[in-house]
């Protein structure tokens, strides 16, 4: 898998677990406010949970096409090596040949 493909990957995850944080620290607030009186607090804690539950679908969205991402590429690495096994083989003979050198001049 590309470099560039495995960032966004990354970027993308990263996103997903932030988003799900704001919205568990906003339900929290709403929760503990939710013994607060008052027309305006009742209409902010309406348009919060409606614009909370946007959210949360833009979230599931955006977490389903992230594994279809990710499933794909996986796909193709094993489509991959399955049509070219020495090329596979070679790569991974050179990455760890690599690594042994590196890790045997420290």
């Amino acid at each position: 898998m590309p470099k560039a493909s495995q960032a966004s990957i990354d970027s993308q995850e990263q996103l997903v677990s932030d988003i799900k944080s704001v919205i568990s620290d906003a339900e929290e607030m709403l929760s503990a406010t939710a013994d607060q009186a008052g027309d305006k607090i009742s209409q902010l804690r309406a348009r919060v949970k409606a614009r909370m539950g946007d959210a949360r679908e833009r979230l599931a969205d955006a977490e389903a096409a992230l594994i279809y991402k990710t499933k794909a590429a996986a796909r193709a690495t094993d489509d991959y090596v399955h049509e070219s096994p020495w090329t596979a083989v070679g790569v991974a003979a050179a990455v760890g040949l690599l690594v042994g050198l590196i890790i045997g001049r420290r």
